[in-house]
C-alpha cells in the first residue's frame, strides 16, 4: 500500500495549489483511462462493467468519468446505480428500519431477481424499463425511462454489492469488474499513520454536513454499521475485480480541513478520542481553498460544485 508524507504534501501544495491539484487529478485520470481503454478493446466480450467499492470511495464519479471518456472515443456507455434496484419497504418494514431491526447494508436489500433479468436483457440487446428508487418513500418508481444496449455499447453498474455473485446473477464472462477505494496511507510528523478508511469517513463527514443535514457525530454513529457491512459484504468479493483503482488525492486533507476541523475540535472528548489520528493529521495539513480544486475532480462528489450530477 502506498504511503505519502503530510509535510511533503504541504510543501508542494503551498508552492502551487491549483497546479498540485491538477497533477493529482491527472494521476487519478490516468487510472481511469487505462481501465476505459481496456473496456473499449473488450466491449464485445464484456459488455458490462461491474464497479464496486466501500462507502465514500468515489464510485459514482469514477463510473461517470469512465462513461465520459468512453463516449469521447465514440463508444456509447450507460451508467446505472445499483441503489435503484433496492427492494421497497412496506409500512411495517419502515417501522423495523426506524427501530434498527433491519441491516440496510445487507445484499438482501437488492432485488437480485429483477436486476439479473434486466442485465440479461441488456446483454441480449432487449429494451428494459429502468427502475428508480425513491429514498424518501422507500418505494420503487418507474418514470417511463427505458434503455436498449446496442452492439458495442457498454453498461456500467456501480454499487457496493456489484461484485457479489449472489446479487449479480449473470454469467461471469459477460462482465468486467472494478474495485475502487482509498489505497494510500498518510504519514504525519509525530509518527501517525492515517488508515485509508479514515479518509473515506472524512469524505462522508464533509458530504453529510454540507448536503445531508447530518452532524459529524451522527455520521460517525452511522459509519460504525457501514464499516461492519463492508467487512461482511464487500471485502469478501473484492478479489473478483479485474481492475483496481486508488481514489486517494494527496490534497484531500488540505481541502477538507477548513470545512470540518473546527467542528471536530468542538466534539466532546469521548466522541473525539476514537478519531484523534484523523484530527491530528487535519491539524498538520495546510488549508486549501476549494476554488483551487478542478470542477471535474472526484473530490467534488463530496464538497459539491462539480460538473457531474449526483
Amino acid at each position: 500500500m502506498k504511503m505519502v508524507d503530510i509535510q511533503q504534501i504541504n510543501r508542494e501544495l503551498v508552492c502551487d495549489p491549483a497546479g498540485f491539484a491538477r497533477q493529482a487529478n491527472a494521476a487519478y485520470d490516468a487510472q481511469i483511462e487505462a481501465v476505459a481503454r481496456d473496456l473499449r478493446a473488450r466491449r464485445d466480450e464484456h459488455p458490462i462493467l461491474l464497479l464496486s467499492g466501500p462507502s465514500g470511495s468515489g464510485k459514482t464519479t469514477t463510473a461517470l468519468k469512465i462513461e465520459k471518456l468512453l463516449e469521447s472515443w465514440g463508444c456509447v456507455a450507460h451508467t446505472l446505480s445499483l441503489d435503484n434496484y433496492f427492494l421497497p419497504f412496506s409500512e411495517e418494514g419502515m417501522e423495523q428500519v426506524r427501530r434498527g431491526l433491519i441491516d440496510l447494508e445487507s445484499p438482501a436489500r437488492v432485488d437480485a431477481e429483477l436486476l439479473g433479468a434486466q442485465l440479461s436483457d441488456m446483454v441480449a440487446g432487449k429494451s428494459v424499463s429502468l427502475p428508480h428508487y425513491d429514498f424518501q418513500t422507500a418505494q420503487r418508481v418507474y418514470t417511463g425511462e427505458t434503455m436498449t444496449r446496442l452492439p458495442g455499447e457498454i453498461v456500467i453498474l456501480e454499487g457496493i454489492h456489484a461484485l457479489n455473485h449472489d446479487v449479480i446473477r449473470i454469467p461471469d464472462e459477460y462482465a468486467a469488474r472494478a474495485y475502487i477505494s482509498v489505497r494510500t496511507r498518510v504519514h504525519g510528523t509525530q509518527g501517525e499513520v492515517l488508515h485509508p478508511s479514515r479518509i473515506r469517513l472524512l469524505r462522508r463527514m464533509v458530504r453529510d454536513r454540507l448536503y445531508r443535514g447530518r452532524s459529524i457525530d451522527e455520521t460517525m454513529h452511522l459509519y460504525a454499521s457501514v464499516e461492519r457491512g463492508e467487512t461482511l459484504y464487500i471485502m469478501p468479493h473484492k478479489h473478483r475485480a479485474t481492475y483496481e483503482i486508488d481514489t486517494f488525492f494527496p490534497y484531500e486533507l488540505n481541502a477538507y480541513r477548513p470545512m470540518v476541523l473546527r467542528d471536530l475540535l468542538a466534539l466532546p472528548d469521548e466522541v473525539r478520542q476514537p478519531i484523534s489520528d484523523l484530527i491530528a493529521l487535519l491539524r498538520e495539513a495546510a488549508p486549501m481553498h476549494a476554488a483551487d480544486i478542478p470542477t471535474d475532480s472526484m473530490i467534488r462528489e463530496f464538497i459539491g460544485q462539480g460538473e457531474f450530477e449526483y
